[in-house]
């Protein structure tokens, strides 16, 4: 049977393009509509106070957001999409990862995240953008166990369901690449750039993109419900694993409400990192001491 990896996640991608476009038209009719009907009682989002979230809209502010904006979006869906695509489409033997690869992928991730924060520094400040001011930090003690633990039993009931099986079953490899590589590197450097990469870029290059950008400009722009899904499928079909999908995309929208619910980046990177963490973790842990551990 072919592996049906790459058909997959290019629908994928234009399943969250097409939601995401239908989205944005949708909420600007209704706004101009709402403009010609009401217009003495429509609410102006550039009135309310830098840092306030609209009301009955969630924790995230999207005041600053601008139709612009969606220029932003699509660039870093494209980004991601062209990557994903052409390594998919890519023949031959993939390359041989050493530690210079590694280190302009930690690079790229870094780039990336600082094109977006660059400008929305200069617009807001890093502190009302991405709510870096968290007054209840403490929470993330329990805020973060708690959702990497509910992330696992929930990854454990789908293997107990069958779920990898299936996957095989489809041709489809069920381990993606990250995890190989920590299973069977022998190279220390590759190893250690490879934790560096899932522990500390990825939790705060990939939050600040996805959760602080991505998600809360379709928010604005498309309405919650649209932006939550689109920017948990887009999140998880970067990954470029099949059998990773569904279970990305359930973290991704745990991500997103974990940031609603208080407010600040902080707590969907450090939700990151401690489930990247742990992961790792688990991997070296199995090497050294010759464990299976469950994927």
């Amino acid at each position: 049977m072919n592996d049906p990896t790459t058909l997959t996640l290019s629908g994928a991608l234009a399943l969250a393009l097409s939601v995401m476009t239908i989205s944005v038209l949708v909420c600007y009719i209704r706004e101009s509509r709402s403009l010609v009907e009401t217009p003495e009682t429509t609410l102006d989002s550039e009135l309310v106070m830098p840092g306030t979230p609209l009301p009955g809209n969630g924790r995230v502010p999207t005041w600053f957001y601008r139709p612009m904006d969606l220029v932003g979006v699509g660039f870093v869906f494209l980004v991601f999409s062209g990557l994903i695509i052409s390594s998919l489409g890519a023949t031959g033997p993939a390359p041989k990862m050493t530690p210079g690869l590694l280190i302009v992928n930690i690079g790229f991730q870094f780039v990336l995240a600082g094109i977006i924060a660059v400008p929305m520094s200069l617009r807001v400040g890093l502190s009302v953008w991405l709510g870096l001011r968290w007054r209840e930090w403490p929470r993330i003690l329990l805020v973060a166990p708690v959702t990497v633990l509910s992330m696992w039993i929930l990854f454990g009931g789908l293997q107990v369901s069958g779920y990898l099986d299936w996957m095989e079953s489809l041709g489809v490899e069920t381990v993606q690449d990250s995890v190989k590589l920590l299973q069977t590197a022998e190279d220390p450097w590759v190893l250690g750039l490879m934790a560096v990469a899932a522990v500390i870029a990825a939790p705060l290059c990939e939050e600040l993109v996805f959760r602080g950008y991505f998600y809360p400009v379709l928010k604005r722009m498309a309405g919650t419900w649209s932006a939550a899904f689109c920017s948990a499928l887009v999140f998880a079909a970067a990954h470029g694993s099949l059998t990773a999908l569904l279970p990305l995309f359930i973290f991704g929208l745990a991500l997103v409400l974990v940031y609603e619910k208080t407010g600040s980046i902080w707590a969907p990177v450090a939700v990151h990192f401690c489930f990247n963490g742990a992961t790792v973790l688990a991997q070296l842990a199995a090497r050294t001491f010759q464990l299976e551990v469950p994927i």
